[in-house]
């Protein structure tokens, strides 16, 4: 681990390669897992106000699960997260081609809303954890990314390369600048 700032950042941001193929994947990290997205607190707010620019979107089950439930649920431990479809696919989800989208970006991308999407999201496959003094920055190892880890490795693009606008989004640009001197500082040695 290497500390920037108040962050603890795992080495495997340098280590690691990962371009994610999406048509590989499938979308899968939408679809798979025990909980829905994890939800910064002041971002449960921005998708209430921008629900109806993102419903549009939404596949129907979504819609009506947003509906009945808002646009946030509770996961194990109590932490917001994004609702699920039958235990399964996060509500603000999207198919097409077989493949899954996120609502919420396809409504950004359409400029209706300034908000991409979860920052958790965003930053996928990276997790983030608080910790007493820091945040912690790990890497989330999934079977399903197995086509990114491939892929990153033949396009030789370290994870906190593929991460940077997310990084940035997250930590802003003098923390980005930090971190990428620390890893080319390292590999220098």
């Amino acid at each position: 681990m290497i500390i920037i700032d108040d962050t603890l950042v795992s080495e495997e941001l340098k280590n690691i390669h990962f371009s994610c193929g999406l048509l590989q994947c499938k979308g899968d990290c939408c679809v798979e897992g025990d909980a829905g997205a994890p939800l910064e607190e002041e971002e449960i707010a921005i998708l209430e106000d921008g629900l109806d620019e993102i419903k549009p979107y939404m596949a129907k089950d979504g819609l009506e699960e947003v509906e009945k439930t808002g646009v946030f649920d509770y996961d194990i431990d109590g932490e917001y997260v994004t609702p699920l479809v039958n235990d399964r696919e996060c509500a603000f989800v999207w198919f097409e081609n077989g493949i899954t989208y996120c609502a919420i970006e396809k409504a950004w991308l359409e400029k209706k809303i300034n908000f991409r999407k979860p920052i958790s999201c965003h930053l996928y496959p990276v997790r983030l954890s608080k910790l007493t003094h820091h945040t912690a920055i790990n890497y989330d190892r999934w079977d399903i990314c197995k086509a990114a880890l491939l892929k990153g490795k033949q396009d030789n693009i370290p994870l906190y390369k593929y991460l940077k606008a997310p990084l940035i989004r997250k930590f802003g640009g003098k923390w980005y600048q930090k971190l990428e001197q620390t890893f080319e500082n390292e590999g220098a040695k």
